[in-house]
């Protein structure tokens, strides 16, 4: 009998960790808005800095300061399509958090 308490008790706990975890990981998976606020000027940004925005993790970012160096600058923020793995959809979500001129001011939440 405390054989199959202590084995409940066990699943119980494993299930409430899984639990916890699936809610930590929730606003990621759901592709919830950013929590970004400020923009990031793509010309003069470091990769840390492209790095807070949505879908750009390090390998994004590293693309985006190459292309950024072969061209000599984004003149258009549409210009950012011609980096690898930054298609229409990406560019949407990108859109209200990029600018080619000014500050960056970006910062995360």
């Amino acid at each position: 009998m405390m054989c199959e308490m202590r084995k409940a008790g066990a699943r119980a706990a494993a299930c409430a960790l899984a639990l916890a975890l699936v809610l930590a990981a929730a606003p990621a998976l759901a592709g919830g808005e950013p929590h970004v606020s400020g923009t990031v000027n793509v010309n003069t940004a470091t990769a840390e800095q492209l790095q807070l925005l949505p879908g750009i993790g390090d390998a994004r970012a590293r693309a985006v300061i190459e292309a950024r160096k072969r061209r000599g600058g984004f003149e258009r923020v549409e210009d950012l399509l011609e980096v690898k793995g930054i298609g229409e959809a990406s560019l949407e979500q990108l859109r209200p958090y990029v600018t080619v001129k000014g500050r960056t001011t970006a910062s995360a939440d």
